[in-house]
């Protein structure tokens, strides 16, 4: 990955990358990785995303099937299953809710002054009796 980009966020969210990839078309494990580094995770590596794949597999959320190819040992194309789909839309939910507290909490911005004290919310949940 890049220097500036946490490994640690890419775990979390590679499953999920992986299932919103092969929904769009079910691929082999080196062309999925191909398929995500051309969406910009170019330093991906098989060794990082092959147990992605046998997790979602073993958790019944994508399956394979074995394809011969002329080029060398037969290919395990993967695709995900009623699951996986499922998985997938639950995730983007949580993602989007994630990265919209995300996005709020850093437009908020910092005080400039290391002493000050917080804002003031407007929110009734953050209230103390």
């Amino acid at each position: 990955m890049d220097d500036d980009r946490d490994p640690q966020l890419l775990k979390g969210v590679l499953p999920m990358l992986v299932l919103a990839t092969l929904g769009r078309g079910e691929s082999y494990g080196y062309e999925l990785v191909t398929r995500l580094q051309d969406a910009g995770l170019t330093d991906l590596a098989a060794g990082t995303l092959y147990p992605v794949l046998n997790r979602l597999e073993r958790e019944g959320r994508v399956s394979s099937r074995l394809v011969a190819s002329s080029a060398g040992p037969a290919r395990k194309y993967y695709v995900p299953t009623e699951a996986g789909t499922a998985e997938l839309a639950r995730a983007q939910r949580s993602w989007q809710r994630l990265a919209g507290t995300v996005a709020r909490v850093l437009d908020a911005g910092t005080p400039t002054d290391p002493g000050a004290a917080p804002a003031p919310t407007d929110d009734p949940s953050r209230r103390t009796r």
